[in-house]
């Protein structure tokens, strides 16, 4: 009688149906009535939600600023790079056409300014941010170092240019009074960004975990003066450096600013437009429960409804020729 070695019978799977395959299987059949019930359903409900977010959208009210040549001498002045921290104001009227229902939000646009560069995103220090290790800037060419050799903190391209265009908004009551509008700046970044990804170094003084770094070139005042109204509000927490630091995809962006409405008046600090060739606005709007006023997001939601009826239709035409033609075969 022949025997199977001990070894080959430990390899040998158990006798049940699902170790060898045996489990009972359902395969579905489709039907091209359930096919085309299907394929119409998603239609209908694509094309319904892309309407009632492109109605969603269009119900925002927004208005949009460009100062770019009206502070055309500001963006002059700071065209030589020894300006940078030299402030220059302007001022612009403007008037609100209809009222402004709801939480108003100002943002500041950028067009022609390429934040989605691969050496531009790669130049930063994660683990400086933490506040792990201030002078860690191994990954932050070309700004790690200043001049004579001190490490650069915050360092890295994002941070060197930093949006810090000072925006304030005023109401004119007459010719000779203008009141100040409150703006919060609070609560204008992601909790994750906040609270998870940008800490500060673990110290009683906040300029003295900072201490043997200097600041990025373009920058006025060291990262632990950011805020002078709220000490918590500096170093690598501060909500305007968050913001900054997370990257748009392309080069037309706008960012959150501040949460609130009219005469501006625009102390400049960014590096000057003409220099990457593009222009800066001020943009304020509301909101609705489906987010800001872009269409995209309506828009793809409708194309995808129309074109999934369009296939519908077109199977439905193809199923019903066939259809024809198998009977038309039949009663020959």
């Amino acid at each position: 009688m022949k025997t199977t070695p001990q070894g080959c019978q430990s390899r040998l799977p158990d006798n049940t149906a699902l170790k060898q395959q045996q489990l009972p299987a359902y395969r579905l059949q489709l039907s091209a009535t359930g096919v085309l019930s299907g394929f119409f359903a998603t239609g209908v409900f694509c094309l319904g939600v892309g309407i009632i977010l492109i109605l969603s959208a269009k119900s925002i009210k927004e208005i949009e600023i460009n100062y770019t040549k009206i502070c055309a001498n500001c963006a002059k002045l700071r065209e030589n790079a020894v300006n940078f921290d030299k402030e220059c104001t302007c001022s612009i009227p403007f008037h609100i056409p209809e009222t402004m229902q709801g939480n108003v939000y100002m943002y500041y646009k950028l067009y022609g300014f390429y934040q989605n560069l691969y050496g531009y995103i790669l130049s930063r220090s994660n683990s400086q941010l933490l506040g792990t290790d201030v002078k860690d800037v191994g990954s932050c060419a070309p700004f790690r170092e200043s001049h004579n050799g001190t490490p650069i903190a915050p360092c890295g391209a994002i941070a060197n240019s930093i949006f810090n265009d000072t925006i304030i908004l005023s109401y004119n009551l007459n010719s000779s009074i203008h009141i100040k509008v409150p703006m919060l700046r609070s609560g204008i970044t992601w909790w994750t960004d906040k609270y998870v990804k940008f800490r500060n170094p673990s110290s009683n003084n906040l300029s003295s975990a900072f201490a043997g770094t200097t600041k990025p070139p373009y920058w006025p005042k060291p990262v632990y003066e950011l805020d002078e109204e709220d000490p918590g509000n500096n170093g690598f927490i501060n909500d305007d450096f968050i913001v900054w630091m997370r990257t748009a995809a392309f080069p037309t962006f706008k960012k959150l600013y501040r949460r609130l409405s009219r005469t501006q008046c625009f102390i400049e600090g960014l590096p000057a437009v003409t220099r990457f060739r593009g222009e800066k606005s001020v943009v304020l709007s509301t909101l609705t429960w489906s987010g800001g006023r872009s269409l995209f997001l309506g828009l793809a939601y409708t194309v995808t409804g129309a074109v999934t009826w369009l296939a519908t239709f077109s199977m439905m035409a193809a199923h019903l020729m066939l259809k024809e033609r198998k009977m038309f075969f039949s009663q020959q």
